[in-house]
């Protein structure tokens, strides 16, 4: 909870730059163009939050992939002789990898459903 607070504060206490413009408030992330001229999707501050959000969900995806790897291949080295345990760490690092798999489906998917591509 003490860390909780430090990071709290942390982040009260820094100024935030404000260098984007999104339907005339100034805003720190997310640079859009809201008088609806033009055709182009990405001039949208939804299609801003949508990068953000995808960015976040990878870098998540990649940091849990990495604890599951490392919870499983723990759980293996310990083992010794239970093959209960030697099971439950096989199935651990096998579904990280089908997750990671299932994440990377859900992406290109993602990308060839959006038309011109999320990332383009």
């Amino acid at each position: 909870m003490v860390t909780l607070g430090l990071v709290v504060s942390v982040f009260a206490v820094v100024p935030v730059a404000r260098a984007a413009q999104c339907g005339g408030t100034q805003t720190a992330i997310i640079a859009c163009n809201q008088n609806n001229s033009g055709t182009d999707p990405k001039n949208n501050a939804i299609w801003g939050v949508l990068i953000i959000a995808l960015n976040i969900l990878t870098a998540s995806v990649g940091i849990a992939s990495v604890g599951g790897i490392v919870y499983g291949s723990i759980m293996y080295t310990t083992a010794e002789d239970s093959t209960e345990q030697t099971k439950k760490a096989i199935e651990i690092i096998r579904n990280v990898v089908l997750g990671l798999v299932a994440y990377g489906l859900m992406y290109i998917g993602l990308n060839f459903l959006i038309p011109g591509g999320v990332f383009t």
